[in-house]
């Protein structure tokens, strides 16, 4: 992004190549081949593109001179992109997702750092078989962890109770543990809608049964703590797996696991009384992520809790 003389606000104006210029110092370190697959906002980013970007890194990786792929993307989907090419790459290579903060005519954006971090983690030995990271302010995180936490500071993406993966430091790359958690699922021919819908206080569920009505072919539902909703929001999830609509259950708050625990009507227990599959630690976002590419092969509760289960 960088600032418009009309607008006088941020909009999508920086190539690939204008990046890579911005940082000098990346020309002695390596070799850098830029290809550009989309210059959008990162809020146009989703299930329309994801699975091309999918192909393309795939596609890149598959050079044999070509050590990993940086992604440069803008923060509001980030973390959604990273998980759903964690889910699908197949390549042991390292994938570093990047961002900023700071839009590219700021005097102290944070991007040209960003960048030059992510490429001395591609370069380091044992980046190898760690999946999709997320890298920004030298913290990296795994793509299944990272959420971000702050509309603008630079300190954004955290993963929560994991902690982060690693850490580019001044002399060398560090990581703290082996490798994340993490699974391979195949790329379908078509991509499922999902919607992504919110318990609220006093939620009647009908946006529920009008996913369920007008094509939604799964919905995740972000509720409260271990995973509790009201009646009304039971009846609904109800009224949708009934009509053949799986319904997979994320919480809303940051740390912890959705789970299915309490017994009062619309708790967790009660919730999977009637079909509803519980997404673990997941965020929503991710939950949805993740539905949208077990679904073609797995449309059962049992089936799909095996996913979230992995």
């Amino acid at each position: 992004m960088k600032l418009d003389p009309v607008s006088h606000a941020p909009v999508p104006a920086v190539s690939g190549e204008d990046l890579v210029a911005a940082v000098p110092h990346l020309k002695e370190i390596a070799n850098i081949r830029v290809v550009e697959f989309s210059n959008i906002p990162s809020d146009y980013m989703g299930p329309d593109r994801w699975p091309n970007l999918t192909k393309k890194v795939e596609e890149v990786l598959a050079d044999p001179t070509v050590k990993g792929v940086v992604i440069s993307h803008g923060t509001d989907t980030l973390d959604q992109t990273a998980y759903f090419l964690d889910l699908t790459l197949k390549s042991e290579k390292p994938v570093v997702a990047v961002g900023a903060q700071r839009n590219a005519s700021d005097w102290d954006t944070d991007g040209p750092r960003n960048l030059l971090n992510a490429v001395r983690q591609v370069l380091a030995e044992d980046s190898r078989g760690k999946g999709v990271t997320i890298t920004m302010n030298s913290y990296i995180n795994a793509a299944r962890y990272a959420r971000k936490t702050h509309t603008s500071n630079v300190q954004t993406f955290t993963s929560g109770d994991v902690g982060a993966l690693g850490y580019v430091d001044e002399d060398k790359v560090v990581y703290y543990y082996t490798g994340p958690r993490r699974q391979s699922v195949d790329l379908p021919e078509r991509l499922p809608r999902v919607d992504l819908l919110a318990m609220y206080a006093g939620a009647d569920g009908s946006y529920v049964r009008h996913a369920a009505d007008t094509g939604a072919e799964a919905v995740v539902v972000e509720a409260y703590g271990w995973g509790n909703m009201n009646e009304a929001m039971l009846d609904a999830i109800k009224y949708a797996v009934d009509k053949g609509v799986p319904v997979v259950v994320a919480t809303k708050v940051e740390n912890g696991r959705a789970l299915p625990v309490y017994g009062f009507k619309g708790g967790g227990k009660t919730l999977q009384s009637v079909g509803a599959v519980f997404a673990g630690d997941l965020s929503g976002d991710k939950a949805r992520v993740l539905t949208m590419l077990a679904l073609p092969t797995a449309k059962d509760q049992k089936k799909l809790q095996a996913f979230f289960d992995k």
